[in-house]
């Protein structure tokens, strides 16, 4: 079995100069060559800000922290070929700053989760190389072999300015990728495998730890949908697609159902200068917003025909139904307004509702209000209805009241009404039970004929709530029992 590796011993056995700083570009470590060479000493460096430790206003100090920035945001080795940057020296070596030259190499360090965490430099102090030269060759140069030496230095200054132009070209370019309102990625090899990934392709999916796996790996749910097949086909053919309105479900964090997601994308095939495929970029927009805004508004609209339909059914029907029973124009309009009223009362009641529905106390104190007070007692538990069930009962509750007025608990100074409901459930489904019950009133008996109210009243318990009811007609007054299937319900709310 190999012994236990000492990283910190090997760490501080390096002849190279290296340093590591965390997030913030603040020292969190360093090694005995680091320490030589700028002579500090590690308590003087821990925590502090790099360029604080080593300050420089010119160019050079620009140049070393874009260096350092550029590295930890965009995750790539950075490398200064030639840096000329003086260091203080502590008071102990005399004071004052120490010229020196560096070659300088930047490298990312990632975290878990594949997020740049530090910075690594490894630097090499080629001052010596300068001063051998100048020793060599004097100062100014006045040889061919001078010349050459800084020929060869103005080259290695020209490349390091292309260098730097390319590579501050290229972080413009990644930070518009990075900014991009829409999802984008790059997929590399036959496994497709994170390359590149920007903030909207990472809040798209809800995971930050993509760079560095294949799809499969990060997003597993993707390959029984079917999406890595595409991916396959698209890598192996060379042709790309085009995906409108795609549907993909997401499993967006641990612990949480699939989240379903609409996509307009491309999956476009990378290609090389000898025609092969290497890669797949991937780019698109969630469109996820408008499918449901396109879903409500086509809900909304059928849902409106229907309610109309039905409202001119309801208004049909009254109309041919009153014209049968009314006796004279007048009594026809009398009618006819009424019921219209009370229809117009419970669509009033639904619209302040949004149409989400009613409650059936609602609708009974909205038709008993005229009556109520000492005459009248409502019992039971909040019961929201929904708008079909709650247009219905409203026009049955308007006929009972009018009943109740000509012939009922409402005819004369001493009737009471009561009225209780109740969910039940009795062997069967659930369903409501609403007991109408006058007292106080006239003697009740049965219809000499059966008018349009008691029509209406069958019409809607059994016909349109497909519920049942039962009429009791006492010496002080009628009784009604409704019982209506429970599906017609919204909620219950509780007491």
């Amino acid at each position: 079995m190999p012994a236990t590796i000492d990283f910190r011993a090997v760490f501080d056995s390096l002849t190279i100069p290296t340093m590591l700083l965390d997030h913030e570009l603040r020292y969190v470590d360093m090694n005995r060559a680091y320490l030589d060479t700028t002579m500090r000493t590690r308590e003087s460096l821990i925590g502090v800000y790099v360029m604080d430790a080593f300050p420089n206003e010119g160019p050079n100090g620009v140049r070393l922290e874009r260096s350092f920035r550029k590295v930890r945001d965009e995750g790539v080795v950075d490398v200064l070929p030639w840096l000329h940057y003086a260091i203080a020296l502590p008071p102990e070596r005399g004071g004052g700053y120490d010229d020196r030259y560096w070659s300088c190499t930047h490298i990312p360090i990632r975290d878990a989760k594949g997020k740049v965490a530090y910075v690594l430099q490894h630097t090499q102090d080629v001052t010596e190389i300068r001063r051998l030269r100048d020793a060599a060759f004097g100062k100014p140069p006045s040889d061919q072999a001078d010349q050459l030496s800084q020929d060869m230095l103005r080259r290695v200054e020209t490349i390091q300015t292309v260098n730097e132009t390319l590579a501050a070209e290229r972080s413009y370019l990644r930070r518009l990728f990075m900014q991009a309102p829409g999802f984008m990625c790059v997929l590399r090899g036959p496994n497709h495998v994170y390359e590149m990934v920007n903030d909207a392709y990472r809040t798209l999916v809800g995971r930050d730890d993509l760079v560095g796996k294949s799809v499969i790996e990060a997003i597993p749910e993707a390959e029984a949908q079917g999406y890595v097949a595409l991916l396959d086909r698209v890598f192996s053919t060379g042709e790309p697609f085009i995906g409108r309105g795609m549907r993909l479900f997401f499993q967006r964090a641990e612990g949480m159902g699939p989240e379903e997601r609409f996509l307009d994308f491309i999956y476009q095939p990378i290609t090389e200068v000898d025609g092969s495929i290497s890669g797949i970029f991937v780019e698109g927009s969630d469109i996820t917003e408008r499918v449901q805004a396109e879903r409500q508004q086509k809900l909304l609209m059928d849902e409106l025909n229907h309610r109309v339909k039905n409202t001119l059914a309801t208004v049909q029907a009254i109309v041919m139904q009153t014209l049968r029973t009314a006796a004279s124009p007048k009594e026809f309009a009398r009618s006819f307004e009424a019921r219209i009223g009370a229809l117009s009362k419970s669509h009033a009641l639904l619209t302040q509702e949004r149409w989400r529905g009613a409650d059936l106390r609602e609708i009974l104190e909205m038709e008993l209000r005229p009556y109520s007070g000492a005459r009248v007692s409502l019992a039971g538990s909040p019961l929201r209805l929904a708008p079909r069930a709650a247009l219905t009962l409203g026009l049955v509750v308007h006929e009972l009241t009018t009943n109740a007025v000509k012939y009922g608990a409402f005819s004369n100074e001493s009737g009471h009404l009561d009225v209780e409901w109740r969910v039940e459930k009795s062997g069967g489904p659930a369903g409501l039970t609403l007991v109408w019950r006058e007292s106080g009133a006239p003697p009740a008996g049965p219809p000499e004929r059966r008018g349009f109210g008691r029509r209406l009243i069958e019409r809607s318990i059994r016909g349109e709530l497909k519920g049942a009811f039962d009429v009791d007609y006492r010496l002080d007054g009628v009784c009604y029992e409704f019982r209506i299937p429970l599906p017609d319900i919204i909620e219950r709310l509780p007491a």
